[in-house]
């Protein structure tokens, strides 16, 4: 891994109009993804969690340009790409890919794999019929399925399969940078793991760059080399796997890391616990200052009045919170 940025993200934020259904005029904006800055180094692995409706895939797909940024700057590999026409995005297109959640609605159901994966090479690639079949072939073997199948429809396969194909379509382009937006989130446990073991043996093969998002909290550290944590469009906090999952500081960070199942009983009962009370707020209308106020035990006038800078803590170790200002 090195030390080099290949994604830089700052001050990005993503509103989403919505309309007045009368006279179709703009009378609030969601805040989806709302302030952020992070990096992802070449070769590493960052993880992004949070609940549902953070903005967490909003924030990766505005990142590979599927949505257009309100405001901020996108850096790739030091190239700002957050205003580029699409002319000009797509020698950039070829570098980035992405894995779906859901690998069915993700396949064409009326192509056979062989030609959802040949796609992106028809798009990105000037090269003869032979040589493209041997890539769909060697790509195909790759990710655990063999020529035999390549003429096969979606609906032939498991949902194991179908992600391992969706893989392969992301793959074989040989891209750097890989968004994995919840990849393993409707797969059974036993694929999940083969699935996560996959993509951290291409990571060391192609020196791949993975964005990684997903609720399963220890997966996520299984995986990542840095995570961050979004709240309401917001990151929370920053860290190594390790430092995250045994020194949390926010408030939220230790809520999220509480609510991972043990299956010591003994242990589950021993532990501290963070119970969060209450429902997350509208991003149609986000509370002033600490968007966790409305929500945390720890709250105090300063909360309400002042939004949280993001503080270094220790090294590598970022967080936003008025605890430790």
């Amino acid at each position: 891994m090195s030390s080099e940025p290949l994604i830089e993200v700052k001050n990005l934020k993503k509103y989403f109009w919505v309309k007045n259904n009368v006279l179709g005029k703009v009378k609030q904006h969601l805040k989806a993804v709302d302030d952020i800055s992070f990096h992802i180094n070449k070769g590493e692995t960052f993880g992004l969690v949070g609940e549902s409706g953070c903005g967490k895939s909003t924030t990766g797909r505005t990142i590979m340009r599927l949505y257009d940024p309100t405001d901020g700057e996108i850096y790739f590999d030091g190239t700002e790409i957050g205003k580029l026409n699409e002319k000009k995005l797509k020698p950039f297109r070829k570098r980035m890919q992405i894995i779906l959640q859901d690998p069915f609605a993700s396949l064409n159901p009326h192509m056979p794999i062989k030609e959802i994966i040949s796609e992106p090479l028809s798009t990105f690639k000037n090269i003869g019929l032979k040589e493209k079949d041997e890539l769909v072939y060697d790509i195909l073997h790759k990710v655990g399925l063999n020529k035999s199948q390549a003429n096969r429809y979606p609906h032939e396969f498991s949902g194991g399969q179908r992600q391992r194909v969706g893989i392969a379509r992301a793959l074989v382009v040989k891209p750097e940078f890989v968004l994995c937006d919840e990849p393993i989130s409707a797969l059974d446990v036993s694929i999940q793991a083969q699935i996560i073991n996959m993509l951290e043996e291409f990571q060391d093969e192609f020196g791949l760059t993975y964005l990684f998002i997903a609720h399963d909290l220890s997966m996520v550290r299984h995986i990542s080399d840095r995570i961050g944590v979004m709240y309401l469009g917001e990151i929370v906090e920053i860290a190594t796997s390790d430092e995250l999952y045994t020194n949390p500081l926010h408030p939220y960070t230790k809520a999220l890391l509480s609510s991972i199942p043990i299956p010591d009983p003994d242990i589950a009962l021993s532990r501290e616990k963070y119970i969060i009370t209450g429902d997350i707020p509208s991003p149609l209308n986000p509370p002033p200052g600490c968007r966790f106020r409305t929500r945390c035990k720890y709250v105090s006038e300063k909360c309400s009045k002042t939004k949280p800078k993001m503080k270094e803590v220790s090294s590598g170790h970022v967080v936003s919170c008025h605890l430790f200002y």
